[in-house]
């Protein structure tokens, strides 16, 4: 389907704190956009503020800063948005069995509910416009689940279902919507698992505690999106974002690595029963490393 072009390129870019969202909203700039970068710390505002931007404070959690973020949005775009780039998230690391209901609740809250509350408050904007793209930052773990990631995954998996559903009840309204799943992308991701994975080494009796001060200690993460030849910068994400944002034929879903690729390939052609035993041999061979 062809979408129209949008006639305003203001953005809303969640998550620009670091890695994706830092680099994402530089690229957007360079390439004629006007970008409102969100954070959610005050010194990271600042440091958006130093870069030349005018950022918007916002925590996916907090209701309350979801509406605040959206009123400041309109305002300064007068009530013509481009899109929304829904970047902001994180992910905590271990097996499922160790994840306490507040972290799950918690990871949910983030990279879900706080980011479907602030696009379900920018549609009627698009809709009255005739024109908006919507851009999920999604992940090569919301098409497979690996083991040690499964809460995150599952987050992700989340954000790909809210898509197919909205993409397709927004058909003929003009407004697009688009995911794009990086895979291992050089970020602080890898660091803010890590930081989950020792916060919840604190508090659980798992036994599976033995492996994750093994895995802390030797790679600092238990992401395991991808080996180190596969990783791409962020500006690779940047530019699938920049082609999501502005193409008429947006695509529905944008890989960005081989991963990315062969996660998709394998949800699509893969019986499970065949990923599962992949998982398996990938597992018992990382116990013995």
């Amino acid at each position: 389907m062809k979408y129209p072009s949008v006639q305003s390129r203001t953005v809303l870019f969640t998550g620009c704190s670091t890695g994706i969202g830092w680099a994402g909203a530089r690229y957007l700039r360079e390439h004629g956009w006007s970008v409102l970068p969100t954070a959610r710390k005050p010194e990271d505002l600042e440091r958006l503020e130093r870069d030349g931007f005018a950022p918007v404070a916002l925590d996916l959690s907090d209701p309350a800063s979801v509406q605040a973020a959206v009123r400041e949005t309109l305002e300064r775009c007068e009530g013509r948005l481009g899109g929304v780039v829904n970047n902001a998230g994180y992910g905590q690391a271990g097996a499922v069995e160790d994840i306490p209901r507040e972290d799950l609740r918690h990871q949910f809250e983030v990279n879900v509910f706080g980011m479907q509350e602030l696009t379900n408050e920018l549609i009627p904007v698009f809709r009255n416009q005739g024109w908006g793209r919507i851009v999920n930052v999604s992940s090569v773990l919301g098409r497979i689940s690996l083991p040690f990631m499964g809460v995150y995954s599952a987050s992700k998996f989340a954000m790909e279902a809210l898509s197919d559903a909205l993409r397709v009840e927004l058909y003929d309204s003009g407004i697009a919507v688009v995911l794009i799943e990086p895979g291992p992308i050089e970020s602080n991701f890898r660091s803010t698992s890590a930081e989950w994975a020792r916060h919840m080494l604190e508090h659980a009796r798992s036994p599976y505690r033995g492996r994750y001060e093994r895995e802390l200690e030797r790679r600092g993460t238990l992401q395991g999106e991808g080996d180190a030849m596969f990783m791409r910068s962020p500006e690779a994400v940047a530019r699938k974002i920049r082609k999501a944002l502005e193409s008429p034929r947006p695509r529905i879903r944008y890989p960005v690595t081989v991963p990315a690729y062969f996660g998709a390939f394998m949800r699509r052609y893969s019986p499970d029963a065949l990923n599962d035993r992949i998982l398996r041999h990938r597992w018992k061979r990382k116990r013995s490393g």
